[in-house]
């Protein structure tokens, strides 16, 4: 709808094919309903591709504040939530109808419900063959996005037009989705399951290694929370993650230390800390007694204690998949395209725009304003 818009206004004649029935699902289901629409802090880092510049042109030529000055126009309420994420007050149905008003201001035409069952290079453009009959173009925006919420319409359109004009397509995974265990493993956390505490999370050694403060919730089958969607953009197969549960306090040195001031026990010392049932599961976890006085504990097993809380391995066996993904990573491979159009290099007229492409963003906003940016600058070159 981005792209649709701008081409259009600037005098395009623009026809835009949906093949679901309703309108921008993946807008109206975000944010809990609110759509977290940008964030204030976009940057080239906040986001993961193989060609890790080639975000930076169409960043730089359409930022949040732009976008800020579209909702504005339209008397869009919103505001800021957490480490910069911007939130629509009302619902996500007020950018769905202030894109859907863009487009009309374009004079952009639908076609939804429509398939495409067959696109074709003519020398003239490109040659659709749809649900609705034939259609043919100069240009051709691949706007469907990747492989995440399949219920809501996510196909892998876009890969298999890739792959027909000879693009190599960047493997695909589910990415900002929560992490599964082995139910054996898991088992002594189940009981844990609901409870949600701000931590320090971690995967990845020397330059891969990546680091991110958030909440984390623990579920019955693994874990879950704004800190395991960001991590699990960068966890791979086999990998460790690691869980500092208490980022502000060294626990194995609190401890050695309250021996000499504290006649409490080792579990309602730590309730001070964390929620009494996460001390209670994780002592049991990994076989500590809670009703052990802190004064009778050998240093040994208190540093043990502090390296489970601030430094916890876990090794995940996956994750909750492209039904629970926010976004998928990987994609189109952006250097076969250009990076201030989005039009691939060597099909003249074809372009590729948005979440199809693999430039992957950060949990909070970023995966939106990167398909505002990229439909922009196709909407700019068409």
């Amino acid at each position: 709808m981005m792209c649709a818009a701008v081409a259009g206004q600037r005098g395009r004649r623009v026809l835009m094919i949906d093949h679901a029935s309703k309108l921008a699902e993946k807008i109206r289901i975000s944010g809990g309903g609110r759509c977290n629409f940008t964030n204030l802090h976009v940057g080239p880092a906040n986001f993961i591709s193989e060609n890790p510049h080639f975000c930076k042109s169409a960043l730089s030529r359409y930022t949040p504040q732009d976008f800020l000055s579209l909702i504005k126009r339209y008397n869009i309420a919103y505001h800021e939530k957490h480490k910069g994420q911007l939130f629509c007050d009302h619902s996500a149905e007020d950018i769905i109808q202030m894109l859907k008003t863009e487009c009309d201001r374009g004079h952009v035409q639908w076609r939804m419900p429509c398939n495409v069952d067959e696109v074709s290079k003519t020398e003239a453009g490109f040659l659709l063959n749809t649900s609705h009959g034939q259609l043919s173009c100069e240009s051709l925006v691949v706007a469907t996005g990747g492989l995440s919420i399949p219920k809501i319409g996510a196909s892998d359109f876009s890969y298999r037009i890739a792959k027909q004009f000879g693009l190599k397509v960047v493997e695909p995974r589910p990415a900002l989705v929560p992490l599964t265990f082995d139910a054996a493993s898991w088992e002594a956390f189940v009981p844990l399951a609901g409870i949600s505490l701000e931590v320090d999370i971690e995967t990845g050694a020397k330059k891969e290694r990546m680091v991110f403060r958030e909440d984390l919730l623990f579920t019955h089958r693994g874990l879950s929370g704004p800190a395991v969607l960001q991590i699990s953009s960068y966890w791979q197969s086999g990998q460790a993650i690691r869980v500092n549960l208490l980022p502000e306090i060294d626990v194995a040195e609190e401890l050695i230390a309250a021996k000499s001031t504290s006649k409490k026990n080792l579990s309602n010392y730590l309730a001070a800390y964390l929620p009494s049932r996460l001390v209670d599961g994780l002592l049991q976890a990994h076989g500590f007694d809670g009703d052990l006085k802190i004064v009778d504990m050998q240093d040994k097993r208190l540093r043990l204690l502090g390296e489970k809380l601030n430094r916890w391995e876990l090794f995940p066996n996956g994750s909750e998949g492209y039904r629970k993904a926010e976004v998928t990573r990987g994609g189109v491979d952006t250097r076969a395209v250009m990076q201030q159009s989005m039009m691939v290099k060597d099909v003249p007229g074809l372009y590729f725009v948005g979440e199809a492409l693999d430039v992957t963003g950060w949990l909070g906003g970023f995966n939106f304003q990167w398909a505002w940016a990229s439909g922009n600058a196709a909407g700019s070159a068409v």
